[in-house]
């Protein structure tokens, strides 16, 4: 009946179909698609490759004093990446139609409520029964992704004659994702491999494309897209569009006759996500986990795992590529067989433990593997380390772990990055007497009423921004999150914006202008005792209709 209906449904005129198999497959091809882009890195450090050698060492090079590895070790910096791409092939109008490509992708993404770049704040951890207070284990797992209407995960429990589990899932997914049954339980955040390559491909002018073999021709297909003008009307329009691939995968940048093909593992139909989680579902032991995970393909995980017996242990799988030359960090040569899959990180070598010494394993998508792993694609695009380190501070702490502190640690809202400039702004006196008795009474804590927060929030990203513009070539992002603390604390004046003296006159600059843009701005206003964190930093639950 039409109108018992959902009133989304009713308002576009939707009528839904049975479900298909083949929709689930389609389910989680969107979930490798929001958790495992990676490719417009690629260009990015290509287009790094012309900073002075110290500032390219400094982006490049891994390690802080904040990592919290839990495979190998970091033996020394990583160093630059070699220079495989000719820097004249990478104009800004490559990296201006990638980012092109990547704001339809986040405006796809967002609609199911799947884009989690900004939000990329996952965590998880696993803690042995000799560091709880009763004695057992505990799991926790918070995977961020963003909040929308309607909801991405189900909670769910299902029961059989032979089978009980309990936990999320996502609609037509068959099992539940996360969550436990009566032996084992299980967590996941996303790990940041490197599974995406660029080859750009040299065409003649008959469409064929250079290989090391020889010129092939490329396969074309059209693929006919409906759409509808009137997003309430259910009359549909046909759109023709045409996809050209070569060996190594589709064309999805063309920048002047400068074509750019893109493998991918999501595209090997091997790689599937989800019999993984089927065979979860009614595991026993660390046994079974392990042996459900061989298969596994989807977009790379920080698996975690602890059963009534008192294990616990890790495993960060999937089918991470091994190239031929190099390992995937900047474009290929499409002509070459340099960037050829030659296989994958063989499964006994990912990493993984088992009831460490610790006592406990905590993720936060940070870098998970040190330096001297041999596969340094397999944490390339990891997020910066503070959520990570902050937890393990937390948590290692403590030798009888309660439930209440798992909560605690989980709302925790302390900010490493923001108090650290806090802390410097102040020992430097490099800010406004008003400004500098609101960071000096300040906790660190980006809570809902806190001025100290959003003033140091504001100020961090301001500094960001400024280096940024001196910087042309580095995102703001990557200055605030790899840069900043380490040059602040290093006093590194490499970092300096041109005309800058100190960072104490970065600091007072950047304070100058907040003040008077906070003062102008429609949401805060003049009045200064209005000024706190929650006011600036609201949460949003989106609906693909509003």
């Amino acid at each position: 009946d039409e109108k018992t209906l959902p009133v989304e449904f009713r308002m576009l005129q939707f009528k839904p179909r049975e479900w298909r198999a083949s929709d689930t497959i389609v389910v989680g091809k969107i979930l490798a698609d929001a958790l495992s882009t990676t490719w417009r890195n690629d260009l990015l450090r290509a287009s790094l490759q012309k900073l002075p050698k110290e500032k390219l060492a400094d982006i490049t090079n891994p390690i802080t004093p904040y990592d919290v590895v839990l495979f190998g070790t970091d033996s020394k910096s990583a160093g630059n990446l070699s220079d495989r791409v000719r820097k004249s092939e990478l104009s800004p109008s490559l990296l201006a139609k990638a980012d092109e490509i990547d704001r339809l992708r986040q405006n796809s993404l967002e609609m199911v409520g799947l884009f989690a770049e900004d939000l990329a704040a996952s965590n998880n951890w696993v803690i042995s029964g000799a560091r709880t207070a009763d004695g057992k284990p505990i799991l926790a797992n918070d995977p961020h992704l963003s909040p929308a209407a309607p909801g991405i995960w189900y909670l769910t429990h299902l029961s059989t004659p032979t089978m009980r589990v309990s936990g999320v899932s996502i609609p037509g997914v068959p099992g539940i994702i996360l969550g436990h049954n009566q032996d084992i339980a299980w967590g996941a955040t996303n790990v940041g491999p490197d599974v995406q390559d660029l080859y750009l491909e040299t065409f003649n002018d008959k469409g064929e494309y250079k290989t090391p073999n020889g010129w092939h021709a490329a396969v074309i297909r059209k693929e006919k897209i409906k759409f509808r003008p009137n997003p309430l009307s259910p009359v549909t329009e046909d759109l023709d569009f045409e996809v050209k691939e070569t060996h190594n995968g589709p064309i999805i940048l063309d920048d002047g006759g400068k074509q750019y093909a893109l493998k991918w593992t999501a595209f090997d139909p091997r790689n599937q996500e989800f019999d993984t989680f089927y065979q979860w579902n009614r595991a026993k032991d660390w046994k079974d986990f392990k042996e459900a995970l061989k298969n596994y393909g989807g977009s790379a995980q920080n698996f975690v795992y602890a059963d009534v017996k008192g294990n616990i242990g890790w495993y960060a799988a999937s089918k991470i590529p091994v190239r031929r030359v190099g390992d995937g960090a900047l474009p290929y040569d499409g002509s070459t067989n340099d960037g050829d899959w030659i296989g994958v990180i063989p499964f006994d070598e990912l990493p993984n433990l088992y009831n460490p010494p610790s006592g406990f394993i905590i993720t936060a998508n940070q870098r998970i593997v040190g330096t001297s792993y041999k596969y340094p694609q397999m944490s390339r695009d990891a997020a910066a380390p503070w959520r990570a380190r902050r937890l393990f501070d937390l948590l290692s702490m403590n030798k009888k772990v309660t439930m209440d502190d798992v909560r605690d640690a989980q709302h925790d809202s302390y900010n490493i990055p923001v108090a650290n400039l806090s802390k410097k702004i102040v020992e430097l006196n490099a800010a406004s007497p008003e400004t500098l008795s609101i960071l000096k009474a300040w906790d660190g804590r980006m809570t809902a009423q806190s001025q100290g927060a959003m003033l140091a929030n504001e100020l961090r990203v301001c500094s960001a921004n400024k280096i940024a513009e001196d910087n042309t070539s580095v995102p703001a992002q990557i200055i605030r999150e790899r840069v900043l603390d380490m040059a602040i604390s290093e006093n590194a004046i490499r970092w300096l914006p041109a005309g800058t003296a100190s960072y104490a006159d970065l600091f007072k600059s950047c304070d100058s202008l907040i003040r008077s843009q906070l003062s102008d701005s429609k949401r805060l206003g003049p009045d200064t005792s209005k000024w706190f964190w929650g006011r600036t930093w609201q949460s949003r639950f989106s609906h693909p209709l509003a």
